[in-house]
């Protein structure tokens, strides 16, 4: 587990995490972050990656579940940011 697993994130930095994450395990670069995860191909087991490395890496509990839904990068992002919160993060500064 990463050594800042569970330390406070301001919201940038949550943002800037989340979107890194997403590229890498889906492959992606800049400019495609409207499509959605199914139409970058994702499965089961880049839900599974994503999630455990939000987690890791920000101390965020995402259900695997959100990316079934199918957003796109904006969307997760906000999912992600919510959950931050609903979690006591302290309130993530815009």
């Amino acid at each position: 587990m990463s050594s800042e697993s569970g330390s406070r994130l301001d919201r940038a930095e949550l943002e800037r995490r989340v979107t890194e994450i997403w590229r890498d395990v889906l492959g992606t670069r800049p400019g495609q972050d409207d499509a959605t995860f199914f139409e970058l191909s994702g499965q089961s087991i880049a839900a599974v990656r994503i999630t455990a490395r939000i987690e890791d890496e920000a101390g965020v509990l995402v259900d695997i579940g959100e990316l079934f839904e199918d957003p796109d990068l904006p969307a997760f992002v906000a999912i992600v940011l919510a959950k931050a919160e609903a979690e006591g993060q302290p309130k993530l500064s815009a």
